[in-house]
């Protein structure tokens, strides 16, 4: 067994909002190793990305409680964290990919800008240090062009270059976590294996832990070693990508399976 990156134990988020309280993840458990990537599937509004903003601490309080016994990220105990202690974390140690990068993205700032932020707010580089690594990041996510990316505002490049953007900014610091949240979702077949095939083989370089959360059954099969199948805020199945594939055992697992195969055919 590798080390583990990341630890969660007793995971609960509680919508406080103005409809009443409603449990949306209840009791989670799980361990992600490092340099493995786990899949999270599930229905939507399973609270598959509810649990990656919690682990992010994305979650705003007025409308959200979240408990839990232990959140430990390579080796600290993040749960109890004040939020400035969350802030630093976020970005280094753990890093997410949003399902749309136009929105992840800000629409008033260069694609450069925003990498170099990453390193100078998380080491402490100066502008020219900063421009440099982040040339070196655009140029690691397969840009052949990078000087022309860096000035690129989001709106100026396609999306999977936009998500490619956001791969080289969540990349930067080589962090412990990285969470993929749909992250090739609204790009074509073709594009959304170059994206793939970029972040895990970051991954992989980096020794970094790859939470996927995604519909599509076949990047699981394709990419992921482990898999947890969510249904109504819990974990019903977790196990190796192979085992669940050919030895499915909770009905949910089989319900997308049979869909995945419709799907396809």
């Amino acid at each position: 067994m590798n080390p583990l990156a990341l630890k969660v134990r007793n995971l609960t988020i509680i919508n406080t909002g103005n409809a009443g309280s409603k449990a949306i993840v209840n009791r989670l458990d799980f361990n992600l190793e490092k340099g493995e990537v786990l899949a999270l599937v599930g229905e939507s509004g399973c609270g598959k990305t509810k649990t990656a903003e919690a682990i992010m601490g994305l979650l705003p309080t007025s409308h959200w409680k979240v408990t839990a016994d232990k959140i430990e990220l390579n080796g600290t105990v993040c749960s109890a964290s004040p939020p400035a202690v969350t802030r630093k974390y976020r970005g280094s140690e753990v890093s997410m990919i949003f399902q749309e990068p136009l929105t992840a993205l800000d629409p008033v700032f260069s694609c450069g800008y925003q990498i170099s932020s990453v390193y100078r707010r998380h080491l402490g580089s100066n502008r020219r240090q900063a421009h440099r690594l982040a040339i070196t990041m655009l140029e690691q996510v397969g840009f052949a062009d990078p000087e022309r990316i860096f000035r690129s505002y989001p709106h100026q490049l396609s999306g999977g270059m936009r998500q490619r953007v956001m791969i080289a900014m969540a990349m930067s610091c080589r962090p412990a976590v990285l969470i993929a949240d749909e992250p090739t979702t609204a790009l074509d077949v073709t594009t959304q294996a170059q994206v793939l095939e970029q972040m895990i083989q970051l991954g992989r370089e980096y020794n970094t832990a790859i939470l996927l959360i995604t519909h599509d059954l076949g990047v699981v099969a394709q990419y992921a070693d482990r898999v947890m199948v969510m249904l109504n805020g819990e974990i019903v199945e977790s196990a190796d990508v192979a085992d669940l594939f050919e030895r499915p055992q909770h009905a949910c697992t089989h319900e997308l399976l049979s869909f995945a195969a419709r799907m396809g055919d």
